[in-house]
């Protein structure tokens, strides 16, 4: 078996619309394939090289502050952390600073966590 990439991570949610306010709103990600059906919705964002999806309904997992998490490679991670701060979004992890990274941790209106997340520069 060889594994040549990763497809998509998903996020389940409970309410589309909110979630959709949320994700295209206050992260500004632009949906790219979209299905809302009467049981079960899915929307995909296409970062770069790989996918976030949403899904609601049918099967999907609930949605838990305890299960695996996205990280969200920022631009600038000091203006994404006061964009977020000024909205309001819930925080689970202050910003912190590792040795090869910047990171926090916020929550998304169903309790999925986000990690915002900036690498720092490789010293050779």
């Amino acid at each position: 078996m060889k594994i040549i990439e990763l497809a998509f991570t998903v996020n389940p949610v409970t309410d589309m619309k909110k979630a959709r306010e949320f994700y295209e709103g206050l992260l500004r990600l632009e949906p790219g394939m979209v299905y809302e059906g009467e049981s079960m919705g899915w929307v995909e964002y296409e970062i770069g090289p790989g996918v976030l999806a949403l899904g609601s309904g049918a099967g999907f997992t609930k949605p838990s502050t305890d299960g695996a998490s996205v990280a969200l490679e920022m631009e600038n991670f000091d203006e994404a952390i006061q964009e977020l701060k000024d909205s309001g979004c819930p925080f689970v992890l202050e910003p912190a600073e590792t040795p090869v990274c910047h990171m926090a941790v916020i929550l998304d209106p169903d309790g999925n966590s986000i990690i915002i997340h900036k690498r720092k520069a490789h010293n050779p």
